[in-house]
């Protein structure tokens, strides 16, 4: 299990009001980190909230033993962990989850997200682009206002494509339904997705269809992030009422292949 570290914030930048990216020395963690794995941060000294926040890995620069993160301030945890200035120290477990996106056997590939599930796709659609994979991105948001990183995916792929639901900015209607679209001229090898549960169910059934493989990242409420609190438990998708079987999503996942999860 990956221990505990304490890593300096070099960098706190906000990307939206409520969208915080927080850039950290972690050496010991960026050396054993891949694509898809999360961090179980601790965002106050004192036991209230007890609970660590677990929080996607963004980027990675090996060569400086850095990695960002970004969160949303939505409850009390992210609101502590907000506050911290440059130069404090950060709490951090991880890399943290057994599953983790895989590329290596993929040439063209299918990148999708919804609003801020995007955030682990990054480092994913980069390494992918960095081995000379062909890198399609579909990202959908709900407004022009919620749209983010738009130039950092572009630059780490050969094709990207921005919706948002109302047409406000980029092309109207879903990540998914463009893919799709595209799907009718091009091959693509794998798909990958992140974002709102019902994104990844309409993710996964475009895959099964086309017989495409893909590998979704799901994000379900981790008390622990190393499977002992059992509270972030997906139904297989072999589970039956007769013989329900689960996963837990902080360590078999957060990476599942999309047919093997009931979602």
């Amino acid at each position: 299990m990956p221990e505990v570290v304490k890593v300096t914030l070099i960098k706190k930048e906000y990307l939206k009001p409520d969208i915080v990216k927080f850039k950290v020395q972690a050496d010991e963690i960026v050396k054993d980190a891949k694509p898809g794995n999360f961090l179980e941060i601790r965002v106050t000294e004192t036991t209230v909230p007890f609970l660590r926040r677990p929080i996607s890995i963004y980027n990675l620069n090996r060569n400086e033993g850095t990695l960002e993160f970004i969160f949303q301030i939505k409850g009390e945890g992210t609101k502590l962990l907000g506050k911290k200035e440059e130069g404090d120290l950060v709490d951090i477990i991880g890399p943290l989850g057994m599953g983790t996106f895989k590329f290596d056997k993929y040439e063209k590939i299918a990148v999708v997200g919804g609003g801020i599930g995007v955030f682990p796709l990054y480092e994913l659609s980069k390494e992918a682009k960095e081995a000379g994979k062909d890198v399609s991105i579909y990202l959908g948001f709900r407004s022009k206002d919620y749209v983010l990183l738009e130039k950092e995916f572009e630059n780490v792929s050969n094709k990207l494509v921005i919706t948002t639901d109302e047409g406000s900015y980029g092309i109207k209607g879903f990540a998914i339904n463009k893919l799709e679209e595209d799907l009718k001229n091009r091959k693509i090898d794998c798909i990958y997705a992140c974002g709102p549960l019902p994104m990844l169910k309409e993710v996964k059934k475009l895959a099964i269809e086309k017989e495409i493989p893909c590998q979704i990242s799901l994000e379900e409420r981790m008390g622990c992030g190393i499977g002992v609190c059992l509270g972030c438990a997906v139904k297989t998708a072999k589970s039956s009422k007769e013989n329900p079987e689960y996963w837990h999503v902080c360590k078999g996942g957060p990476v599942f292949q999309a047919k093997d999860v009931d979602i």
